[in-house]
């Protein structure tokens, strides 16, 4: 979209009904005209095809086009000028575009530089069609940048012969890395750009005493979703907890708990106030409170002092 627009041309851009906002309009606001169809790339991608023969418009492959690959492929070149003493390239995958161009490139410069490609575990095509895994697909995926169902005839070659290895990761190492990206780097990457630093954590001993290159290849997250994986992110750290706490029903009381909770450092996100759906006495009531945090050992003390108070407390999940 961004080239069509400086060439002066029209760019007919097919995405999936469920592609993440901020790429709808970032793409639109550079000038293309964005049609959404179908819930995978897959069907996007047939419907692109149909429109091309229609309206007489030249198809381009997200991945599966040798220029493609080799435009994809100057990553490679950039990151080994930058560093030229990397040991391996961590490269995310979906139909293969991004790390057949990379592993070409690089593999040209610096014959012995690894070369590892990362796939979500719900879209794991690439390694099946590779490894001759059977590895069942999913629905749906975070990394939505990557979910492909098939992979690039073009590309599967390529990687056959040039990525030394593909990782599968999860869900949850993926939103940990977005996380850890945000935190830590003051990055904001989508789950897909984010496969590479997960297969980090998922896999340490793999790539230990290595000096790592990452492609962070993406920044289009919907904000709500990235809202979602913070607040998910700080439950596992136990920097947001939700505490349940069963006292006698009488004037006071959520006060009194407020308080042992003030005193013991926690600030309160949410406060929910059970009187009909539980099985306590009817002179009893069930406070759930959602508690901000330092960490796991701040919880243990939050509930020492709400038990100290003469309290029953305890950790949900």
């Amino acid at each position: 979209a961004y080239h069509a627009q400086r060439l002066g041309l029209h760019a007919v851009i097919v995405m999936p009904r469920f592609t993440p906002g901020v790429k709808v309009a970032r793409t639109r606001g550079f000038g293309a005209e964005v049609v959404l169809h179908g819930d995978t790339l897959e069907e996007a991608s047939k419907h692109a095809l149909a429109l091309a023969r229609e309206q007489g418009l030249t198809f381009v492959h997200p991945y599966d086009d040798e220029a493609i690959v080799a435009g994809q492929g100057t990553v490679g070149l950039e990151m080994l000028q930058a560093v030229p003493d990397l040991d391996t390239l961590i490269v995310a995958v979906g139909g293969g575009g991004l790390i057949a161009g990379i592993a070409t490139a690089a593999k040209a410069l610096k014959p012995d530089i690894e070369i590892v490609g990362v796939q979500t575990s719900r879209f794991p095509s690439m390694v099946n069609a590779i490894k001759g895994s059977h590895h069942p697909q999913g629905t749906s995926t975070i990394a939505e940048g990557i979910a492909v169902g098939a992979p690039g005839r073009v590309t599967q070659a390529i990687i056959a012969q040039r990525v030394d290895d593909l990782l599968l990761v999860d869900e949850g190492d993926i939103e940990q890395a977005v996380l850890m990206l945000l935190e830590i780097e003051k990055t904001v990457v989508e789950g897909a750009g984010a496969v590479g630093l997960a297969a980090l954590i998922k896999y340490p001993e793999r790539f230990r005493g290595k000096r790592v290159g990452l492609v962070l290849c993406g920044g289009n997250i919907d904000p709500l979703l990235l809202a979602a994986i913070i607040e998910r992110g700080m439950a596992r750290a136990g920097r947001l907890a939700r505490i349940r706490v069963s006292a006698r029903d009488i004037p006071g009381v959520l006060a009194s708990i407020t308080n042992v909770v003030a005193n013991a450092g926690a600030n309160i996100d949410e406060v929910h106030h059970q009187r009909a759906f539980t099985t306590l006495s009817a002179q009893s009531v069930e406070i759930e409170l959602v508690l901000q945090t330092r960490g796991r050992a701040h919880i243990a003390d939050v509930l020492a002092a709400l038990h100290a108070a003469g309290l029953s407390a305890q950790e949900t999940k």
